[in-house]
């Protein structure tokens, strides 16, 4: 994942420099600004995790030459078949939106139930094995 590292680091320096120059000189015009620092950061999120998965993983066997292809048969990861999860993190994010058009305080109860949601994903199997059948 190196090379996807770099290939979206170029990418979300591109859009840096470019939002750079875009805020100098259109003064008048915030949010084409603001619209290519998001693109910056989310081409830097990419990067990023490429990066981190290349340091975490190493090389693949598609970036090798020698590569067989069997090596890249395999359990790619651990998925887990029964999660109620998804569900929270759902409802979660549907209060939080409705809680923009209706008020703060269903926004607040929203990204609660969102927090839990996601953190419960994170650490649903936090002390398994990769790979490790039930």
């Amino acid at each position: 994942m190196k090379v996807e590292a770099l290939l979206f680091g170029g990418v979300a320096a591109f859009f840096g420099a470019a939002a750079a120059l875009y805020g100098v000189w259109s003064r008048a015009d915030p949010a084409g600004t603001a619209a290519l620092i998001v693109a910056f950061g989310m081409a830097a999120l990419v990067s990023f995790f490429c990066a981190v998965s290349y340091v975490r993983h190493g090389r693949r066997p598609q970036d090798r030459k020698e590569a067989e292809v069997a090596e890249s048969a395999g359990p790619v990861e651990f998925f887990p078949p029964h999660s109620s999860w998804p569900i929270v993190t759902a409802l979660g994010f549907a209060l939080a939106a409705t809680g923009v058009v209706f008020g703060l305080w269903l926004f607040l109860i929203g990204f609660g139930v969102l927090a839990r949601g996601v953190a419960g994903m994170v650490f649903q199997y936090v002390n398994r094995g990769v790979g490790q059948a039930d």
